[in-house]
């Protein structure tokens, strides 16, 4: 996981085990919200990303919401292709917003993210 700190990785990790513990309890909203955290955390790293889409599919499939199904499908796709070459910086990774649309990065995610970029030059 070379160019990725520690940090980064434990706090998707988090994100996505609390959307785990949100979804099994039935709060989609909640599930989908860690989910949307971990994405933005992990869209530079291919497999991170996928995994990411895969949750909020996960998600869809539970409430039975086409349109967003529909979307993390293409989203999914989309992240196998080009997490290594572009992705929109903060984007939350819902059908809700464009796939295309840079977004402000929560401040208490940032750090990790701050980090990354030190690790990376």
């Amino acid at each position: 996981m070379a160019g990725h700190s520690t940090a980064l990785l434990t706090a998707y990790r988090d994100e996505l085990s609390a959307g785990h513990a949100a979804l099994k309890s039935r709060d989609f909203a909640e599930a989908f919200r860690r989910y949307e955290r971990a994405h933005i955390l992990g869209q530079r790293r291919t497999g991170l990303h996928v995994r990411a889409h895969v949750a909020m599919l996960r998600v869809a499939w539970r409430k039975g919401d086409m349109k967003e199904l529909i979307g993390q499908v293409t989203r999914i796709a989309a992240a196998a292709l080009f997490s290594r070459v572009w992705v929109p910086e903060g984007n939350t990774g819902g059908a809700n917003v464009s796939a295309l649309k840079p977004m402000p990065i929560p401040e208490d995610l940032r750090r990790f993210l701050d980090a990354r970029e030190k690790t990376n030059r």
